[in-house]
């Protein structure tokens, strides 16, 4: 006796439906345990004994650079090109009238009156330093004259020591004596005519060498005394 073999037409699609339900499940339990094995997040702790001086400041959080947004440049604008504008035309200006040129004086140029004053008073030291001189070679020469006219005098006796007898003298160059006046007499004749042969007697009388001081040599004017 054979068996007849029925074809099921459903079981094939059951079969499957199982099998993806199995796998599932079985992926399910596997996630699951692998989650449930992950160890715990651990905080650890430091223990101070004293606190430090200056507090740790945390660690600044990390600047997020925002991405700046470009704006679109718009699209330049077309020039319009605007009409110029006319300058106005300057107006003639009458010429003004130019001064008559003025015919200058010519300056007179003057020396500097600081070197002037300078060279006036070198001149004047000069002057003074030339002067002095001179009249130191004049009282050497005049009291030579003296001098010698003195030690040819003959005192005559009874005369005053206070007695005073002056004479001008008149000169020729050479120290010759062209005349002898009595100016102011001594009181005493006889002293006044010894003074006076004296002055003869003297000639020629020194004078300085050179010619050009002869003419204050020329007249002089002498006193004598007898206690001098």
């Amino acid at each position: 006796m054979s068996a007849a073999v029925y074809h099921e037409p459903y079981r094939l699609p059951a079969g499957l439906l199982a099998l993806a339900v199995h796998g599932a499940f079985f992926a399910l339990l596997y996630f699951g345990f692998t989650w449930q094995a992950l160890p715990p997040a651990t905080m650890s702790v430091e223990l101070w004994h004293d606190l430090p001086d200056q507090a740790v400041a945390p660690p600044a959080p990390e600047k997020v650079e925002e991405a700046v947004l470009e704006e679109p440049v718009p699209p330049p604008k077309p020039e319009i090109a605007l009409p110029a504008k006319k300058k106005p035309e300057p107006r003639p200006v009458a010429p003004k009238p130019q001064p008559k040129p003025v015919a200058s004086k010519p300056v007179e140029s003057r020396p500097d009156s600081s070197a002037a004053d300078q060279q006036a008073a070198q001149a004047a030291r000069e002057r003074a330093e030339q002067a002095a001189a001179i009249g130191r070679v004049v009282d050497e020469y005049v009291a030579r004259i003296v001098a010698k006219i003195r030690r040819n005098i003959v005192l005559p006796p009874g005369v005053a020591n206070d007695a005073r007898a002056e004479f001008a003298v008149t000169l020729l160059p050479g120290g010759t004596v062209l005349n002898a006046r009595l100016l102011k007499s001594s009181g005493f004749d006889a002293y006044d005519d010894a003074v006076e042969r004296a002055i003869i007697k003297s000639q020629p009388l020194p004078l300085p060498p050179d010619p050009a001081m002869f003419n204050r040599f020329r007249e002089l004017k002498l006193g004598f005394k007898p206690a001098e």
